[in-house]
């Protein structure tokens, strides 16, 4: 089969919708025939917030993740294959529609649940979430060579707190990181205040308070966090991460909860380390969601519009 105009419309603007390192975009659609093939962007770079490009891989399995659920709304089954061509470390996936099928309930409110979805970086209602959609939520991250792990907040919350604060420290103190997010977040509409929330999403800036460790375990404790996991740490992981990471977030999104994603301080070898060594983890953790039930209007802190910046490519 070959896509129409309409559906490659469809394909674009899903892709366009994901989350990425600092709404960077890192990746560009080229459709073929009936192929879709995503290419990772390594042009963008950030080398302090993202030096070994983790993150820019994690951003283009979310859009993956995307990409697979606007073939299903079109009803069409989506054949995915990672990584095909050695030839072309850039090419990240191509995506083959099958044939026809049928989207189940589940994924189309995933699919509406994209373009909803936002950074939710404000404190969360205090009623909490559900063990049932926690459950779920744990089980969206669910894949190959991936799986979500629940933070235990009464036993688990300290010792997170500790290499959160850890990173919070560095962070503040580093001036090319400071160079590099004061020229990102010019970007944005509205200015960054976190309203004491940080370091949950990576954005400290240098005149950022951080809050002591025992302040800081308190707010854990409040709150819902899932680690992604993968079995390895390859290119291939990242990937396969990006793309469970965001089965979860839109899986909250679609029942009304809101999150946010926190990687930066994965970038210390120490923190994560000790968030391996510590939660005594069974695989390497590559993000960390955090998710409730939002008291302020979600995307209110968001950054630029998700069209913005994106790449497109027909063949």
């Amino acid at each position: 089969m070959t896509w129409s105009a309409i559906e490659i419309g469809v394909l674009a603007r899903a892709v366009s919708h994901a989350p990425s390192v600092h709404n960077s975009q890192p990746w560009a659609l080229e459709v073929r025939g009936g192929t879709a093939d995503l290419y990772e962007r390594p042009g963008v770079a950030l080398p302090r917030h993202d030096p070994t490009g983790r993150d820019r891989v994690l951003s283009c399995g979310a859009a993956l993740t995307n990409l697979e659920l606007a073939v299903r709304a079109l009803g069409r089954q989506p054949a995915v294959t990672l990584l095909p061509d050695p030839a072309r470390p850039d090419l990240v996936a191509s995506v083959v529609a099958a044939g026809r099928a049928e989207a189940t309930a589940a994924e189309v409110d995933r699919y509406s649940a994209m373009f909803r979805r936002a950074s939710y970086r404000a404190p969360f209602a205090l009623h909490r979430v559900p063990r049932g959609m926690l459950r779920a939520l744990t089980a969206a991250t669910g894949g190959p060579g991936t799986e979500g792990r629940l933070v235990e907040p009464r036993t688990e919350a300290s010792e997170l707190a500790d290499l959160l604060s850890h990173a919070g420290a560095l962070l503040r103190d580093d001036r090319a990181y400071q160079r590099e997010l004061a020229a990102w977040s010019s970007q944005f509409r509205h200015p960054l205040d976190e309203d004491g929330t940080l370091p949950w999403a990576g954005i400290v800036r240098a005149d950022t308070h951080l809050p002591d460790r025992i302040t800081l375990a308190e707010r854990i404790t409040a709150e819902s966090l899932l680690i992604v996991l993968t079995a390895d740490d390859t290119r291939l992981d990242h990937l396969c991460a990006g793309a469970a990471l965001q089965q979860a977030w839109l899986t909250a999104v679609a029942a009304g909860l809101a999150g946010s994603v926190l990687t930066q301080p994965l970038h210390l070898p120490e923190v994560r380390a000790g968030l391996i060594e510590r939660l005594a983890l069974p695989g390497y953790p590559q993000a960390i969601l955090r998710f409730g039930y939002p008291v302020t209007a979600v995307g209110a802190l968001a950054g630029l519009p998700p069209a913005e910046g994106a790449e497109y490519r027909r063949t």
